[in-house]
């Protein structure tokens, strides 16, 4: 199915406002960007290119023209004209990323084109990761993953120290998966195929079972309103110190993207150039704290009354249990 063009289309028309806001602060800052790039394309661009020369297959008209052709696609309804080279490196992990900084480059595993069924599905994981690059997220990764990996080695107290930097960090990260998947659908332009990519990537293939991305997006929207609070607060845990969203939580968030009516807009025109004025950055935090504020009431609303049954279980469970009573043996995980 062909898509719709969108000539010079800028990233910032796709991005998150939590992911926008983060981006516009640093690359406000002078000097700021040129010298992280300039850092982290000495230390590692040049050797990681030379490392997939040496042990992947480029992707050319000539080696895999299929996958060539479908990220020729890609950059051409993007209208981006920087189109980077395309590794295939084996691999079972299903995995796709893009490096670099100067000039970036893709590389998808073998396991990943085994796993994506359909064209579009290979094309909306390759388009993803052209968001990346034109949102320059590579930049911003390098630094958090300086940043993450120094807080992991660092000793108590510097360690805890850093920990709401590194909180904050992951919160960006998982917020820059979300504004790609918003690229990777103006890319392809079909709904179905980017919601049965994260049905993939969260359940394999269905070896001549059936499976129904329908019955997938009915269970996206159960993780995300089902439960008590509770389970809103276990959310939050299981969640916090992840680089990647879940793949429901995934495609919940883009099929309400889409269905807001921005996708649309974009699609008949309604977008930002590339050199077009950018909105403030008052106005980025304003929109930023408008997601995190609908977020909080519609998710915690009673969280306070959250803690009070907390307190209260606890109190139970000190009230009715026997002082001399040993604790039961924890339950044996289940085989697998």
């Amino acid at each position: 199915m062909p898509t719709t063009p969108l000539p010079q289309i800028s990233s910032t028309s796709w991005e998150h406002p939590a992911d926008r806001a983060a981006l516009n602060t640093l690359r406000a800052i002078p000097g700021f960007n040129e010298v992280v790039r300039q850092v982290a394309t000495f230390l590692t661009e040049r050797r990681v290119r030379q490392l997939f020369l040496a042990n992947a297959v480029q992707v050319n008209p000539v080696q895999r023209p299929k996958l060539d052709a479908l990220l020729t696609d890609i950059c051409t309804t993007m209208d981006w004209p920087k189109r980077p080279e395309l590794y295939v490196t084996q691999s079972p992990r299903v995995n796709a990323y893009a490096i670099g900084f100067e000039n970036p480059f893709i590389v998808i595993t073998s396991g990943a084109l085994e796993l994506l069924e359909s064209d579009d599905e290979r094309r909306f994981l390759l388009a993803h990761e052209l968001g990346h690059i034109m949102s320059d997220h590579m930049t911003y990764r390098t630094i958090a993953l300086v940043i993450l990996t120094v807080g992991s080695l660092a000793v108590f107290p510097v360690g805890l120290a850093l920990l709401p930097f590194q909180l904050a960090l992951l919160e960006w990260h998982r917020k820059s998966e979300f504004s790609s998947d918003r690229a990777g659908l103006l890319a392809i332009q079909n709904k179905t195929a980017a919601q049965s990519t994260f049905m993939r990537l969260a359940g394999g293939r269905d070896f001549g079972d059936a499976t129904s991305v329908d019955a997938f997006m009915t269970q996206a929207a159960a993780y995300e309103s089902g439960g008590d609070t509770w389970d809103k607060i276990l959310k939050v845990f299981n969640t916090a110190f992840r680089e990647h969203p879940f793949n429901t939580v995934r495609a919940g968030e883009l099929e309400r993207w889409r269905t807001s009516g921005e996708y649309d807009s974009i699609v008949a025109g309604g977008y930002t150039r590339r050199g077009e004025k950018r909105q403030g950055l008052r106005d980025d935090f304003s929109d930023a704290a408008s997601y995190y504020s609908g977020k909080a009431n519609a998710g915690f609303s009673s969280v306070g009354d959250a803690f009070d049954r907390a307190r209260n279980a606890f109190n139970d469970a000190f009230r009715t249990a026997e002082p001399s009573a040993p604790p039961p043996p924890p339950a044996e995980p289940p085989a697998v």
